[in-house]
């Protein structure tokens, strides 16, 4: 079965009957197929839009429909391709794309799916290897073609390097190590529940959650620099499950998560002042022996951290235990508290759940926390329930299909903005607000300018401004020159794509 759209024409093949009829916006039609099944399909198609980019998603799973769901509400012209049809159905109902059931590695599939239209292929298959060739065909098919493939062998890193332009490949991601590269990062920075960084590693955004004895608490962002006693800035706020971009008239409440713009320096200086006490970890134990597991041991073991790992599977014990010979592997299962204690659970300084299943990784994140072991991280492949996940001491929740779509997405932007495209997008707030860096070229507006004098749209925020290595905090007589790096952080109701998006009409 297939649903599709080529060029100006939108067809429905079923049984090998084809029903061809006219581009319209907001149009419900119905078919007959060969055995007289009746077929409603509502289809919203913008014929006049030119700043959609046409892309072809292959494999339909967690990444493939997270990116479906970020990239249609940016008004792309998104096609999936998947082998399972009852997959492709669910998501052509709830998102309104097209659809092709198929082979993705298949000449022939990929021409249905319009390959020789389209501007960008995302392969996303659980097999690098069929995201290889399918990325290599395509491209053979459409030099043009930009594309992108998860790969996420450790075996293939180097080469895959190596051979990109034989493989056609823009861009290659690997979700588990983006996500143990964002775990090492708290692990060897305690202290925050979250880390973005930007301008080059200079300057973060942080989340931490104000707790009722916090020196935070009941205090008005207009008071917040004599209570800190250092430069940072509030630039958003998640209170009962809805973001807020503040202005100086709010106040912090217990229970709120506040996401902090500074630099490494001056957030180091507010862990201090907070009495945030914060110690270098010893001793990591991850529980669940996967690849994000083995990705983590491995930079944990370059900083100097003891690892332990507890796997069920004898054989893939095994197999970590020869690849990571520095590792102390335990079979066992992760989620027995006598396992747990008997690893010296207690004693352990990070503890960090990573089994295929979230509701596994949330019960032993809490016996960790029943055992009070200083940092806690747990992996979630779904993050649907942050209302529930915000009552539960679970410590940082990372999600490495969130990391990976954040990178493809500011790629996708890029695409979009030939010029001043953003340099980083990171999802802040339960995916409820964005905070984007942009380079200040010859072409954006309001140069040289205060602050104070802009008109900026609604939930916008000039977060930081970075000029020669020097990072400021920015106040109504701030200004950006050409070549600065501007972080902003907005609400999620509109999509800046550019520096000159952020101003009103």
């Amino acid at each position: 079965m297939y649903w599709g759209k080529k060029n100006s024409v939108s067809f429905v093949r079923e049984t090998g009957t084809v029903f061809q009829f006219p581009h319209t916006r907001n149009t419900k039609v119905a078919f007959f197929g060969k055995h007289g099944i009746l077929f409603y399909r509502f289809k919203e198609y913008f014929t006049t839009e030119d700043n959609f980019v046409k892309i072809i998603i292959a494999g339909d799973g967690k990444v493939g429909s997270t990116l479906t769901r970020q990239l249609v509400a940016e008004g792309h012209d998104i096609t999936l391709i998947d082998s399972k049809a009852e997959v492709l159905e669910l998501s052509e109902e709830r998102y309104d794309v097209m659809a092709v059931q198929g082979n993705c590695a298949s000449m022939a599939t990929l021409s249905r799916a319009g390959v020789q239209e389209a501007e960008l292929l995302i392969v996303m298959t659980g097999a690098d290897e069929v995201n290889l060739l399918c990325c290599t065909i395509a491209h053979g098919m459409n030099p043009k073609l930009h594309t992108i493939a998860r790969i996420r062998n450790p075996e293939y890193k180097d080469q895959i390097y190596q051979m990109r332009h034989l493989f056609g490949l823009s861009m290659v991601v690997n979700p588990e190590r983006q996500a143990a590269i964002e775990m090492e990062r708290l692990i060897k920075y305690p202290g925050f529940l979250k880390r973005d960084t930007f301008a080059k590693g200079r300057v973060e955004i942080v989340e931490l959650r104000i707790q009722e004895d916090s020196k935070l608490c009941n205090v008005s962002l207009f008071d917040l620099p004599s209570v800190v006693k250092c430069k940072i800035l509030v630039c958003a706020v998640l209170r009962n499950g809805k973001a807020v971009i503040p202005d100086g008239n709010f106040v912090l409440q217990a229970g709120d998560r506040i996401f902090v713009t500074a630099s490494t320096r001056e957030l180091t200086i507010f862990l201090k002042n907070m009495g945030i006490i914060t110690h270098k970890a010893k001793r990591a134990l991850l529980c669940g022996g996967g690849r994000l597991s083995y990705y983590l041991a491995q930079l944990l073991q370059q900083d100097g951290i003891m690892v332990e790992i507890i796997e069920q599977d004898h054989e893939r014990c095994l197999s970590l235990a020869n690849q990571l010979p520095e590792v102390t592997v335990v079979h066992g299962d992760a989620s027995s508290e006598f396992l747990l204690e008997r690893e010296g659970i207690g004693e352990c300084d990070a503890l960090v759940t990573l089994t295929g299943v979230d509701e596994l990784n949330l019960f032993i994140s809490l016996i960790g926390s029943n055992a009070n072991v200083p940092q806690i991280i747990t992996k979630l492949g779904h993050l649907s329930n942050n209302s529930i996940l915000d009552t539960l001491p679970v410590g940082s929740t990372i999600s490495p299909k969130e990391l990976c779509c954040n990178d493809i997405v500011r790629y996708v932007r890029a695409i979009r903005n030939q010029t001043g495209a953003a340099q980083a997008v990171n999802v802040i707030a339960d995916g409820q607000a964005e905070a984007i860096e942009f380079i200040v070229d010859e072409n954006t507006k309001h140069c040289n300018e205060p602050l104070k004098k802009l008109k900026l749209k609604k939930n916008v925020r000039v977060a930081g401004i970075n000029r020669h290595y020097n990072f400021e905090i920015p106040n109504g007589d701030s200004f950006y020159s050409k070549g600065d790096s501007v972080i902003i952080v907005t609400g999620r109701d509109e999509i800046i794509y550019q520096l000159n998006d952020i101003f009103a009409s």
